[in-house]
């Protein structure tokens, strides 16, 4: 393979990663196929010393997700790690979706329900009062009620949210664990001392 169409498979594969982190991967890669011709070696020899460019694409990409997620806590950044890492490997999404779809239906749904208790214990608490008639108690009982709903709702939300930074952090482990594992493998190994 050529240095151009090395370098044009690994643009396309880095694409949708910001412009200044493709750009210096692109110069990092760019420099082995300069330090390669000058000892010597073809084109083909470094590239083929380099791997597959879709392949590093994907661990480059997978890297850079994880990274974002450790840098900055947010939903876009926890489902760019959890893609990024479903991304290293075919046989890994095959057993990883199914599962993580299941888990996060579940999240979805105890979300929606925790902001459904919430949103009823804000209208208990609001009109409860104006209905005396129809609440047992009376309006202190339907105001108590409405806190009591309302404060039960944020705690369920914290508690899910913890519970889901803790499972994107645990993905985030599995995949650099997964990372550390395959590398080797698939690292061009070197005969004869020659590098």
């Amino acid at each position: 393979m050529t240095r151009q169409a090395f370098m044009a498979r690994l643009m396309e594969g880095l694409r949708g990663l910001p412009p200044a982190a493709q750009a210096d991967i692109l110069a990092d890669y760019n420099n082995h196929f300069n330090e390669g011709a000058a000892a010597g070696r073809s084109e083909a020899d470094v590239a083929a010393g380099l791997g597959d460019p879709g392949r590093l694409a994907r661990e480059l990409r997978a890297e850079a997700g994880l990274r974002r997620w450790e840098e900055q806590r947010t939903a876009s950044s926890g489902a760019s790690a959890v893609f990024a890492v479903l991304g290293l490997g075919a046989i890994d999404v095959l057993f990883l979706l199914p599962i993580l779809m299941g888990v996060a239906s579940v999240i979805f749904g105890l979300a929606v329900a925790v902001l459904a208790i919430f949103f009823a214990g804000g209208v208990l608490f609001a009109a409860g009062p104006f209905a005396v008639d129809h609440v047992p108690g009376g309006a202190a009982a339907a105001i108590l009620a409405g806190i009591g709903l309302m404060t039960g709702a944020a705690s369920g939300g914290a508690v899910l949210s913890i519970v889901t930074i803790g499972l994107v952090n645990a993905l985030v482990w599995y995949g650099r664990l997964h990372y550390r594992l395959l590398k080797p493998a698939l690292e061009p190994q070197v005969s004869g001392g020659v590098q």
